[in-house]
């Protein structure tokens, strides 16, 4: 049997253009310029290639306990898998936060992990078009961070899209599509 020798230098570059694939999963009925605004921002920012996955359903078994919206933690926890993975909906979704035991929120996501999950729900009411894209990028991005290892910014840069939005969308609009040097250089990207 003849060896295969393949030079190193190939198996570097090979390696070095291997790119990571982010899956973007509808959860329920998403806008297809919803998933396109996701999937170039994704491509343009991160350079990671985006798979969009066919739609899957709602189940109760993800609902909050007063059944009005859905637990972002049941969400993840059900669709957790080992490919990185953007759950996008339009449905209202909620976690536990202190004594709160349904806070509405943008999105959610593990640090480190492979998914995340964002809603549209509370991000596109009376707004532009332009303004609800840049909104959806921004917090589809800050998810993404949290799957690398990021935690909210520290730094004090409200620019950083990294900054907590505690529950209000007037941070997210004060942010720039942008890390600040410190969340840059936690991702090594200096």
């Amino acid at each position: 049997m003849r060896k295969l020798f393949i030079p190193l230098f190939i198996l570097l570059s090979l390696s070095l253009n291997a790119q990571k694939v982010i899956n973007i999963q509808p959860l329920g009925d998403v806008s297809p310029d919803v998933i396109n605004v996701i999937t170039s921002s994704v491509e343009n920012f991160y350079g990671y290639k985006c798979v969009v996955k066919p739609k899957v359903d709602f189940t109760k078994d993800i609902l909050t306990d007063s059944k009005n919206r859905y637990e972002a933690g049941r969400i993840l926890r059900k669709f957790n898998s080992k490919q990185n993975l953007l759950i996008i909906t339009e449905k209202d979704i909620a976690c536990r936060k202190g004594d709160v035991k349904e806070w509405g929120i943008f999105g959610l996501g593990y640090r480190p992990g492979v998914t995340c999950v964002v809603s549209t729900c509370r991000i596109k009411r009376k707004v532009s078009r332009e303004v609800f894209h840049e909104r959806i990028e921004k917090i589809c991005l800050h998810e993404i961070g949290h799957n690398l290892g990021l935690d909210h910014c520290k730094s004090g840069d409200t620019r950083c899209m990294m900054n907590d939005a505690n529950g209000t969308i007037k941070e997210v609009d004060g942010e720039q599509i942008f890390f600040c040097k410190n969340c840059r250089k936690i991702l090594g990207k200096n």
